[in-house]
């Protein structure tokens, strides 16, 4: 069990997320309907629920819109989203996989095309490029919950399997069957998590150059505010000097 790396997940830039809350709430809701569709409605009988319901409220998502979403899962005639992934390579060769809830294959499947050949990418097919990641279970916490020998501690007790520690996170992996309960055993020691999802951790990662830094991170940007986009997974790394040129 490694700890105290540093990793950059492709989830970047948090001050940027903050001025796209309305469509994070979009998201959210989304991932809150379709997963009480596919089990019980009641978060502490339905896992997938239980995390989607906490990462609604670690962004401050209102008790009203979480429930709204919820009851929307048993509306007739409610929209009937699909799960979709797609991997390719973005700039620099970095492999990019994208997940999407969507009504409309058709639409998301153009939408994603465009963004990755627009800003000097490729669209693959299935499988191009997760065989270089691992399906696993990531729990975010703020810097703020302790440092990072506390928070290992934390993990190691609560059954994790790795822990990466930065300067504004803790970023720390389960095996994916395991995120539920390591989630839950973390908040008796950690408090609420900020973010607890099923994620893919890259097995290399790729440093990323500056000629090749900004047009990746436009494409990041372009697919994230797609509406049926709901998380863009990446397996590169920017050192910092190349992040503070990007301001």
């Amino acid at each position: 069990m490694a700890g105290h790396s540093k990793f950059k997940n492709i989830q970047h830039r948090k001050g940027a997320q903050d001025k796209k809350r309305s469509a994070q709430f979009s998201k959210l809701s989304r991932e809150i309907t379709v997963a009480a569709k596919m089990g019980m409605p009641d978060p502490d009988m339905n896992p997938r629920l239980r995390l989607a319901v906490n990462a609604a409220k670690a962004q401050s998502m209102p008790k009203d819109n979480i429930q709204r979403a919820i009851d929307k899962a048993n509306a007739a005639g409610g929209e009937d989203y699909e799960e979709v992934r797609y991997e390719g390579y973005g700039p620099g060769g970095v492999a990019v996989i994208v997940e999407a809830l969507t009504d409309n294959r058709n639409r998301t499947a153009t939408n994603v095309r465009t963004a990755f050949s627009k800003n000097g990418g490729n669209l693959g097919a299935s499988g191009a490029v997760s065989h270089g990641f691992d399906r696993m279970g990531l729990i975010t916490y703020p810097a703020s919950v302790g440092d990072a020998d506390h928070v290992f501690e934390a993990a190691l007790e609560a059954g994790a399997e790795d822990v990466e520690s930065g300067e504004d996170e803790h970023s720390i992996w389960t095996a994916m069957d395991s995120l539920h309960e390591v989630s839950k055993a973390l908040e008796a020691t950690l408090g609420e998590a900020e973010s607890a999802k099923l994620a893919w951790k890259p097995q290399i990662l790729v440093e990323v150059d500056e000629a090749n830094a900004a047009t990746l991170l436009k494409m990041i940007d372009a697919l994230e505010d797609d509406d049926d986009v709901q998380t863009v997974w990446g397996n590169y790394d920017m050192s910092d000097e190349v992040m503070a040129k990007l301001g």
